[in-house]
């Protein structure tokens, strides 16, 4: 499965007051880079929900934090679908800062209706495409 490549530069409001990025961050940055993904194989996530009634959540979240990134770095996040069943995905997550692995996480995804908020089959289309 391929790895998606996303940069990220770290703005003030990302740091503490040590300028340090702030533990949680870590996650809006993967956050963005799945999203960014998502956008990349052409699913927008406002269109999924219009369409086809479905909303992915965070289910389960494990991350090391190795090495801290700081104010102004440039980093790069990435996503990777490790695991695909009928209604999760799991993701292999790091951000790297000029080769060096900065934070690595396991991310899993739930698939579920927009409405119900209940478990629902990832599309097909969708699946085929993260693959």
């Amino acid at each position: 499965m391929t790895i998606f490549h996303w940069p990220i530069r770290v703005y003030y409001e990302d740091t503490d007051a040590g300028g340090v990025v702030f533990y949680a961050n870590y996650l809006k940055f993967f956050e963005r880079a799945r999203t960014e993904m998502l956008r990349d194989k052409g699913f927008e996530q406002d269109k999924l929900i219009a369409e086809q009634k479905v909303i992915f959540v965070v289910r389960a979240v494990q991350l090391d934090y190795l090495t801290p990134a700081r104010f102004n770095d440039v980093l790069e996040a990435t996503a990777q679908v490790i695991q695909a069943k009928k209604v999760s995905l799991n993701f292999a997550q790091m951000i790297t800062r000029d080769g060096i692995v900065l934070c690595k996480g396991n991310i899993r995804i739930a698939c579920l209706d927009a409405v119900s908020m209940k478990p629902k089959a990832i599309p097909d289309n969708l699946l085929q495409q993260l693959l």
